[in-house]
């Protein structure tokens, strides 16, 4: 691979997070900005592409009745794409966008790990060694594989092999999200930066995702719960929340129970983000869930859908942007996951 690297300092870099829905124009979003990449959660799916200078991603994550909703990441600078390989990616001097598919096999670890290695191979090469946010999106998430290992699991083990071996090379393990799709396969999409940069936070609430006990996979899951970006040129850092379900220490609560997991998960996100935590790693300030935008709920049982509504209307507020999906999540008794970001 040939890599040229953008010039960076000559301007900031603020990377921005929006949804459009259907009938809404993107360009009055993006006057004086540039595109680093939009991810459609659809009715269907197809490997990522380069469209219009940046990279188009389209997952299965809306049934029959559920609303198609394009996530847009914009900078305030110049945006350069290209491909490797599968990989398709846009890098702004700060931040560089990349993707890629899976397509349906029997096993997915030794693919998964081949995938996240590439990847590693693109963010280091331009200069972006830093992860930032990583999402995975997983049909059939929580069935079985050909060996009849869990597919999750299964994908655990690759991603973590990874991760091994490329300790000191990629810096830390980032928020993530796990979570189930509609069609078959794996979706991955990753966000990276400059060194120096991003900040990986755990919760008080939660045992590290990276230290589970082995019943919950031969690998354990590799993120952080949330990860801060040291926003040039923003007025305040930005904090990326991970995927985060009805889980205290590692054990999941209220089974079978909508509105305790509800309850559950937002204590989760309220606890993560506050001052209190930061305090813990080191950072000053705090934010309030009243904070969170481009918030993305996975709910597993449609029948659930307007009571999730109804709690995150009450706590985030009713005209947050906010997009519903009915898909499964990556454990069987959790019925509700939650990410955004807050700023």
């Amino acid at each position: 691979m040939t890599v040229t690297h953008l010039e960076t300092g000559a301007l900031t870099a603020a990377l921005d997070c929006f949804f459009i829905r259907p009938g809404e124009d993107e360009r009055t979003r993006t006057v004086g900005r540039h595109v680093l990449g939009r991810i459609t959660y659809g009715h269907g799916g197809r490997a990522p592409l380069l469209h219009d200078g940046a990279p188009l991603v389209r997952i299965a994550m809306a049934g029959a009745g559920g609303e198609r909703v394009t996530e847009v990441w914009t900078t305030d600078r110049p945006v350069r794409c290209g491909r490797d390989g599968d990989l398709v990616y846009a890098e702004d001097g700060e931040h560089l966008l990349c993707a890629v598919r899976i397509e349906e096999r029997g096993a997915y670890r030794d693919t998964v790990r081949a995938v996240y290695e590439a990847a590693f191979a693109l963010m280091t090469g331009l200069g972006y060694p830093e992860l930032l946010r990583m999402w995975n999106l997983v049909g059939s998430i929580t069935g079985p594989n050909e060996e009849g290992t869990e597919n999750y699991r299964d994908f655990c083990v690759g991603r973590a092999q990874a991760f091994e071996a490329w300790a000191g090379r990629v810096t830390g393990m980032p928020a993530a999200t796990g979570i189930g799709s509609l069609r078959p396969g794996i979706d991955l999409y990753f966000l990276a930066c400059r060194t120096g940069r991003a900040r990986h936070l755990e919760n008080p609430r939660q045992t590290p995702a990276h230290r589970y006990p082995v019943q919950y996979g031969p690998k354990p899951p590799s993120f952080a719960r949330a990860t801060l970006l040291e926003a040039a040129g923003c007025s305040g850092p930005v904090l990326y929340v991970s995927g985060t379900a009805s889980i205290i220490g590692d054990d999941s609560v209220h089974p079978g129970d909508i509105d305790a997991q509800c309850a559950v998960t937002l204590a989760n996100i309220e606890a993560l983000i506050a001052s209190e935590n930061m305090s813990q790693h080191g950072l000053a300030g705090g934010f309030r869930l009243s904070d969170l935008d481009c918030v993305k709920v996975y709910v597993r049982d449609a029948d659930h859908l307007p009571a999730v509504r109804a709690h995150c209307a009450k706590a985030l507020g009713a005209d947050r942007g906010i997009a519903f999906f009915n898909v499964d999540v990556c454990r069987p008794e959790l019925l509700v996951e939650i990410e955004g970001i807050c700023r």
